[in-house]
């Protein structure tokens, strides 16, 4: 394919992202529903003076809503969060809600015990509900990957272009002898007349980090080990302003025979329908 390195990043969106992209509210309203009887058990605990005692009375009748109380402090029990005791060794949060004790102690000292003597918090499903809220902000960077690869599968589909998604090299067996123990699942595989592609697909926005630049670099080193096997051909199809002022990129543009972005796909789309 002729490549122009210049025309190719004028060419790179500002964004992938739609209105819908910021925010995944079914999924915030349906966490908020899977805890909602125990929030609701323990606005018990709003407006107490008395905490210990108010723990304790919620504990005897049900032990078991406490162990929604990492949500508060915005984690959650499988992120396994720790924290420090005075003789510096370190405890896994979520042994707290074994004991009514450790309960009170968690309230303390996350200053949530003060936060509920004050009612500061009103109503503890709407307070979660903002919480969910912004711990799904944190998803937005795994989003916009997924939000490439069904814009680029759209294409695929929309050129009738047969496509199989998420496949593992180990599906692959010349591939996999290439590569060895290097674990690897390709976005896309496209099955032509001529050659067998591998596809490879991301966006990157501004302020993307180090993630850019090593991903240019990885994908340096994986095309020619994907070219060097007879019918076989790598792919990557990227995008996203978050390019701009990474040198390894040019270095990968000019290393990899097959580089696409949303406005030049249309190129990979006739070149591989004329190979269907």
């Amino acid at each position: 394919m002729n490549k122009d390195f210049n025309l190719f990043m004028s060419q790179l969106y500002e964004t992938n992202a739609t209105l819908d992209f910021y925010c995944d509210f079914e999924k915030i309203q349906q966490n908020v529903e899977d805890i909602a009887i125990s929030l609701n058990t323990l606005n018990y605990l709003i407006g107490k003076e008395n905490l210990r005692d108010a723990v304790k009375q919620l504990w005897d009748r049900d032990p078991n809503v406490f162990q929604v109380l990492d949500i508060l402090i915005a984690t959650r029990r499988k992120d396994d969060k720790m924290y420090l005791l005075p003789n510096k060794t370190a405890r896994p949060v979520k042994e707290l809600f074994t004991t009514a004790e450790g309960v009170v102690q968690f309230l303390d000292e996350t200053g949530l015990a003060k936060v509920f003597q004050r009612r500061e918090i009103k109503n503890l499903v709407d307070y979660v509900f903002g919480v969910e809220t912004g711990l799904d902000s944190n998803a937005r960077k795994n989003r916009s990957g997924h939000v490439m690869e069904n814009w680029v599968h759209n294409i695929f589909i929309k050129n009738r272009v047969p496509c199989e998604k998420e496949v593992q090299c180990k599906n692959l067996p010349d591939v996999k002898a290439v590569l060895g123990k290097d674990i690897k699942r390709f976005d896309f595989v496209i099955r032509t007349k001529k050659q067998i592609y591998l596809i490879e697909v991301n966006f990157y926005s501004k302020g993307g980090g180090s993630k850019p630049s090593e991903v240019a670099r990885a994908y340096s080193e994986l095309s020619p080990k994907i070219n060097g096997i007879d019918g076989y051909k790598f792919v990557w199809i990227t995008d996203g302003k978050g390019w701009d002022g990474v040198g390894s990129f040019k270095e990968a543009y000019e290393e990899i025979p097959f580089v696409y972005n949303l406005t030049n796909i249309k190129d990979f789309v006739d070149l591989v329908r004329s190979e269907l």
